[in-house]
């Protein structure tokens, strides 16, 4: 008998994938003449209160976190990973770069609570205090997110010139125009099933343009009720996303996100029609 098809919203082989090291060889870090403004943004972190450690030298094994529970390791020691891979942290939360991007910004907010960071997020967020917590560092989140949305593509917006003008005026204005929202760009909620152990919030841009987007259920997890909204929290008892394999959203026709063109299964059509959204949208 086949094996059931997997509801995981990524492939086997990019779970085996987040078994990283804790410490990032050289030769994976970007090196830049010219800072890249994103990457200063969100690698600020809180300025260290008491003098660095020494290098540890004793034969005490080290914890690795391998195959699902790859998440754990950015979660019990940030530090240890550079800015291409840790966006920010504190002592509560640690907010990531997706290993495998299917946008063209792809966050993640992980919770550092270990009551909480194993537990599904349907059950997770039943508690009001660790909702509203995670709210207020997703909306940190978003921020960072929106704001490297204007860098990379606001000198193609239309809705953005008169702010680069009043920028690039010789008297700067005292109050710049409000020019295009970008956070109207970016999404935030979770899986309904979960491929990964330790519990995670996707803030990600809506484009869905990505190399790493290879397959329908890339899509199909991310633009169909098997992604729940932050904002749908708490969840009722009786809501069917809590059960997203009775509904088969991943086995539902490809739909575009922006102009609802269905695309039926043909997902390299739709990848090309996605390139073609993105950009319009730059242009707006």
């Amino acid at each position: 008998m086949a094996a059931p098809p997997s509801r995981d919203a990524v492939t086997e082989g990019e779970i085996r994938g987040t078994a990283l090291p804790q410490k990032a060889p050289e030769h994976q870090v970007i090196q830049t003449k010219r800072p890249n403004a994103f990457a200063e943004l969100m690698s600020k972190k809180p300025k260290p209160t008491a003098p660095e450690p020494t290098p540890n030298t004793s034969n005490k094994p080290r914890t690795f976190f391998a195959g699902r529970d790859g998440l754990g390791a950015y979660t019990a020691d940030p530090e240890t990973f550079g800015p291409e891979r840790v966006i920010a942290h504190n002592e509560k939360y640690v907010v990531i770069h997706d290993l495998y991007p299917k946008a063209t910004i792809h966050t993640l907010v992980l919770p550092r609570d270990s009551t909480k960071s194993v537990q599904h997020p349907f059950d997770a967020f039943e508690d009001p205090v660790f909702l509203a917590e995670t709210r207020a560092e997703v909306e940190k989140t978003i921020r960072i997110v929106a704001s490297e949305l204007r860098r990379r593509y606001g000198r193609f917006s239309a809705s953005e010139k008169a702010r680069i003008q009043a920028m690039d005026s010789d008297e700067i204005p005292d109050e710049l125009p409000k020019g295009r929202d970008w956070s109207e760009h970016v999404k935030v909620g979770i899986h309904a099933h979960p491929s990964m152990n330790h519990l995670h919030v996707h803030v990600i841009a809506r484009d869905m343009v990505s190399d790493c987007m290879k397959h329908r259920k890339h899509y199909q997890t991310f633009n169909t009720p098997f992604f729940v909204p932050l904002d749908a929290f708490p969840l009722a008892q009786d809501d069917a996303r809590r059960h997203p394999g009775r509904a088969g959203y991943i086995n539902q026709d490809l739909v575009c996100w922006k102009c609802g063109l269905s695309f039926g299964n043909k997902f390299v059509k739709l990848k090309a029609h996605l390139d073609e959204e993105l950009d319009h949208w730059k242009t707006a």
